[in-house]
């Protein structure tokens, strides 16, 4: 059997037994939410959690007059019990606007249990929020060393309450929240009922589109340059939603070295992409670290292919985004060969409905398998702020239907 074929096998084998953590995409068929804000939970944490209250901050895209959420326990090894949730606009820190928390209900009730690799939805709260709003979400969790199920570089610090501080999720000035964390406990995805004519864009990658080198609390990732560029020219119908996970792949296979350490690309397209509502458009920026983990052009192609059919079975726009340049210890001549390949297939033969070269914004005209040292965060394998800067910049907005 060739590699390639057995790169898909065990990808499609691995994508079969992460479906039953997998949220249906029935939950969301309601067509009057969209999707405002979402990241990926990849594993779980060191951390432990005991009769302590955490308060999760998130920027939504898009504007709503309600707001649900969903909690997400697919690395819990145990159900999740949140005893008390709480959403209120984020005014600074871990304060919150005052005289407008606002309390989230699961079913009508207040208190829900999430099974182990489960996943549940909340009720409507209503509330209105802006583009670009910080939203804090809080979290009472009253049971003893609590393992999260999170997203571990969410690039936006959130708050924890000492241990035993108990239930803290209606704090105004948010001085029980002494601790802090830049992983995203629980929280999968912020949804908002918008205005008509509205979608979500999600980015869908690794750590390029994680943040990886990008600025603390600046969201100054490339898709958020995107989201910020639509919000300031009044196209507030687009959502951008942030599903990238560092490290990950597109596929798995049993050559990879080092093994993945997430859910791969094929694996959780349908819990990143398909269950989100009100979906319309998929940047694909993925395959670097399948590279230097071994695989073959023709194995990451056949990979890619894969994603790009689910997407389309959904009558979802996908866009692809060339690999940049990688320069580290872990890269040689012939992984570049694969890399441009690779991007000669995604500009050309992959199938994707446009594409964005973001190996052309960053890549040295004198050296092109190299970043432009301005644009590169040090590490040759990510940019620096101002290289994703230039990658958000560089994407045309009507890709997305934006005018």
């Amino acid at each position: 059997m060739a590699k390639s074929s057995k790169l898909l096998m065990l990808s499609v084998a691995a994508l079969t037994a992460f479906a039953t953590l997998s949220p249906s995409s029935a939950q969301n068929a309601n067509q009057n939410w969209v999707a405002a804000w979402g990241t990926s939970q990849q594993g779980a944490s060191q951390a432990k959690l005991s009769n302590a209250t955490v308060r999760m901050i998130a920027r939504v895209t898009i504007p709503g007059d309600a707001v649900r959420i969903r909690l997400d326990n697919t690395f819990g090894k145990e159900p999740l019990t949140i005893q008390h949730a709480t959403l209120a606009p984020r005014v600074r820190g871990a304060a919150v606007a005052v005289g407008q928390v606002k309390p989230i209900n699961f079913s009508g009730k207040g208190t829900v249990t999430i099974p182990a690799g489960g996943s549940v939805e909340s009720d409507a709260v209503a509330i209105h929020v802006d583009a670009q709003q910080d939203l804090a979400v809080s979290l009472f969790v009253p049971a003893q060393n609590v393992t999260p199920s999170q997203h571990g570089n969410a690039q936006t610090t959130s708050y924890v309450t000492e241990m035993g501080a108990g239930d803290q999720a209606m704090s105004e000035d948010g001085k029980a929240f002494s601790g802090k964390t830049t992983a995203m406990y629980w929280l999968k995805a912020i949804d908002v009922r918008p205005a008509g004519g509205t979608s979500a864009i999600v980015a869908f990658g690794d750590s390029i589109t994680d943040g990886t080198c990008t600025t603390l609390d600046a969201h100054d990732r490339w898709e958020d340059v995107v989201s910020q560029r639509l919000t300031l020219q009044g196209q507030t119908n687009r959502a951008v939603i942030n599903e990238g996970i560092g490290g990950n792949t597109v596929m798995d296979a049993a050559n990879y070295d080092p093994k993945i350490n997430s859910p791969t690309g094929i694996e959780r397209f349908d819990r990143d992409v398909l269950s989100h509502p009100g979906v319309s458009h998929v940047v694909f920026f993925e395959g670097t670290n399948d590279i230097v983990r071994g695989a073959s052009a023709q194995g990451l192609m056949s990979g890619i292919k894969v994603i790009v059919e689910r997407a389309h079975a959904k009558n979802l726009r996908i866009i692809g985004a060339t690999i940049i340049p990688r320069g580290n210890a872990t890269w040689n001549a012939a992984k570049d060969t694969i890399r441009h390949q690779v991007n000669d297939y995604i500009k050309k033969g992959a199938g994707f409905d446009a594409v964005i070269d973001f190996d052309a914004v960053v890549k040295n005209p004198n050296k092109p398998d190299e970043m432009i040292p301005a644009y590169n965060c040090g590490d040759n394998v990510h940019p620096s702020p101002i290289g994703y800067f230039l990658m958000g910049k560089s994407v045309e907005l009507g890709l997305f239907g934006a005018k």
